[in-house]
């Protein structure tokens, strides 16, 4: 039965025999027993739990109405993933909370994965020579929000832990153990309600641990793309700063056999421009030089940039190596075998 009530906070805690401390809320998420009543908080969703009610506190600006007129009634009624047969009521409402709360984080990460992997393929293509701005800030933003379901995940594993760590707490969430007798007797006879309520947690606990796992994997892939791309955006730099500096030793080749124009160019007199073939002569030698001085210095800036090969070993040192390395071995053996007859002497 499902009902709509609006009452002041003094007469709530009245009616449940809390204190006012008990219904503020203050952790992002948390799970406490107080005088026999569950009071859970998962990030905006608020409820308290007693051996036969549920209530869900200020639901109407969370879009709770889909899960509480579709989901939470079948929940409640005993339809719940680990029921087996007729637990109490405080087992469902819990588990459907938990149900509730793991099913936010699974959409939060169903959301982030494609998006996360199309701009990841996106920037690494090596077709691209330079990295789209508008994919770099996406990826920015899908990261943030990845940091913050990673620290949503691990407060709900730290939230869990804490209770399966205490023995007590699994005890205190057990309320119709202690107040129906006909469950104290299941109890009693057999049924382990403790036990069920730790099988309970430690399922939400596994799947939250999944899903930590599936996001740590995201933020690796995000990390190792990262890398692939801080290395193509280094390899185009040397490639740009190789092209301007053979641009500079030509102009250096060209400026160096350009005096050779400028000697000619101080109107000084000499026998040599009479000649019409002086000219074309100058020219060729200007760029045959610049030519050469230009590939020269090509040669020496390849050898400089490219890396070493590793030193050639002779075939002669090898062997020279390996037979030192018998004469040892023999040497060791026969000192080995001259000890053991010693000795076998000695006691003979």
């Amino acid at each position: 039965n499902v009902l709509i009530l609006e009452k002041k906070k003094t007469e709530l805690y009245q009616e449940l025999g809390l204190q006012a401390r008990d219904l503020r809320f203050q952790h992002l998420m948390s799970i406490a027993t107080r005088n026999n009543r569950i009071i859970m908080r998962m990030e905006f969703l608020k409820a308290v739990i007693t051996p036969e009610v549920l209530l869900i506190l200020d639901y109407r600006n969370l879009n709770l109405e889909h899960w509480l007129s579709n989901e939470l009634a079948s929940q409640l009624a005993g339809e719940g993933q680990l029921v087996t047969y007729s637990l109490p009521f405080e087992f469902r409402a819990i588990e459907a909370i938990l149900q509730y709360r793991i099913s936010k984080l699974q959409g939060r990460l169903n959301t982030l994965q494609p998006q996360i992997l199309e701009t990841l393929e996106a920037l690494v293509d090596p077709k691209l020579l330079s990295v789209d701005r508008s994919k770099l800030h996406i990826l920015l933003q899908n990261g943030k929000s990845l940091s913050e379901l990673e620290t949503d995940l691990k407060v709900f594993k730290e939230t869990i832990l804490e209770i399966l760590d205490e023995e007590e707490l699994i005890e205190e969430l057990c309320l119709s153990k202690w107040t129906d007798p006909q469950v104290f007797e299941e109890s009693t006879s057999g049924i382990d309600h403790a036990e069920e309520m730790e099988l309970l947690l430690e399922n939400y606990y596994r799947q939250a641990e999944d899903l930590a796992n599936e996001a740590r994997e995201l933020r690796v892939l995000i990390d190792d793309s990262e890398s692939i791309i801080f290395i193509n955006l280094d390899s185009h730099r040397n490639v740009m700063m190789r092209l301007n500096l053979q641009l500079t030793m030509g102009t250096f080749s060209l400026s160096l056999f350009g005096l050779i124009g400028v000697a000619f160019g101080m109107n000084l007199e000499s026998s040599l421009e009479e000649d019409p073939r002086i000219f074309w002569l100058v020219t060729g030698i200007m760029f045959l030089g610049s030519g050469l001085i230009w590939r020269r210095l090509l040669s020496f800036l390849g050898r400089h940039l490219e890396p070493s090969l590793p030193p050639h070993v002779p075939a002669v040192w090898k062997k020279t190596q390996s037979a030192a390395a018998r004469v040892e071995i023999k040497n060791s053996v026969k000192a080995e075998t001259q000890g053991l007859s010693r000795s076998t002497l000695t006691n003979h």
